[in-house]
């Protein structure tokens, strides 16, 4: 594909009025994204659908010069620009209709097409049990011998858990971000990120030139639910960006499941109401998963064991996690006396090791190294 191509492409879904269902018609009538540009106005306005102000905003050439730019930046990155109807863009994805026309990755688009894809999802605000349960989860597909590749959404909580936990098992494993690759949000997972491109994806339908905007979740999370055969829930409130995701993979005719959690919890509710309503099946661990997927059974074998590493840790989190490795586990307060730290530091840096996968909570405020 030329890059002039690429760069035509690239401005049709850019143009104002224009979403990637609209661009797919035009593709179809036209025959190619250049083809749109070089048409009168007048022509434009008569395809049905399309009328005088859209034809007006592909008229206007500006998103052109927005493209050229893009194309450069994606050469310079190294990032792969797949359009809905190369070989390499995500079969799962095409057959969705209002799957993005362009899908940007940075990593391999290789593993966008593997055999088994699971996205996990849950909230941001996660707490021990649902961190627990969803390394439980991950780790679980792995020793059954499964190797899907784990999708989420680089967020805090659950999505950050699913990353890590794919990364630790030695599972590829696909960031979806919502804003384009000039950046990483949130920044706190930009090691992470870095990581993830490594080994598996980061994949995004926005150009790098698209601000930061809590709007564009919606757009990520559809790409969530379309890239996978099934959606996995583990925690999730009575709304959220995780309940989303579950319409929308069941919106796709996709497997949705929901972990479920104590009667009564805040960050359960929504797993229970997507069981209770049977919008999702119940799941306790990945054994539940591949029945429900119907997946063969594989080889069993052991996770992967990571080595334990100090790297960007702080002061405080490091005198915590070396307490622990001598120790085996501790309450909160016998961490705090034996580290000479305050509880008040305490708990902010246990919940910044939970994060990072590398401290597990236990029922009494216990808290060992995982």
């Amino acid at each position: 594909m030329s890059t002039e191509e690429l760069t035509y492409r690239i401005a049709l879904e850019q143009i104002p009025k224009v979403g990637s269902l609209s661009a797919k018609r035009l593709i179809a009538h036209f025959g190619s994204a250049e083809a749109i540009f070089r048409e009168r106005k007048q022509a434009l306005e008569r395809i049905p659908g399309i009328g005088p102000i859209m034809a007006h905003e592909i008229a206007n050439q500006q998103v052109l010069t927005d493209a050229q730019a893009e194309v450069e930046f994606i050469a310079r990155h190294g990032i792969r620009a797949l359009f809905y109807l190369d070989p390499e863009y995500p079969e799962r994805l095409r057959q969705c209709d209002d799957g993005p026309l362009m899908l940007y990755v940075k990593g391999s688009p290789a593993i966008l097409n593997t055999n088994k894809v699971v996205s996990i999802v849950g909230t941001r605000k996660a707490t021990s049990y649902g961190i627990e349960l969803c390394k439980q989860l991950v780790e679980g597909m792995a020793a059954l011998g499964h190797t899907p590749v784990v999708v989420s959404g680089l967020a805090y909580g659950i999505d950050i858990a699913a990353h890590r936990a794919a990364l630790h098992c030695g599972l590829p494993t696909v960031a979806v971000l919502a804003h384009g690759l000039n950046t990483i949000y949130p920044s706190a997972h930009r090691g992470t990120a870095q990581e993830i491109a490594a080994t598996g994806a980061l994949v995004t339908d926005f150009t790098s030139n698209a601000h930061f905007d809590r709007k564009h979740f919606l757009k990520r999370n559809r790409i969530i639910a379309g890239l996978a055969d099934a959606t996995v829930v583990v925690e999730s409130a009575a709304k959220g960006g995780a309940l989303v995701t579950a319409e929308i993979a069941n919106s796709y005719n996709r497997e949705v499941f929901a972990v479920p959690g104590n009667v009564g919890a805040p960050y359960s509710k929504g797993c229970l109401d997507l069981i209770k309503t049977q919008r999702a099946g119940l799941i306790e661990d990945a054994a539940d998963l591949e029945r429900g997927m119907n997946w063969d059974v594989g080889p069993q074998r052991q996770p992967v064991q990571a080595e334990l590493s100090f790297e960007g840790l702080s002061e405080n989190e490091r005198k915590i996690v070396e307490h622990l490795r001598n120790r085996g586990e501790d309450t909160i307060d016998l961490i705090a006396i034996h580290t000479g730290l305050p509880v008040a530091s305490v708990l902010p840096s246990l919940l910044n090791l939970e994060f990072a996968g590398l401290v597990v909570g236990r029922p009494g405020k216990v808290f060992k190294l995982n």
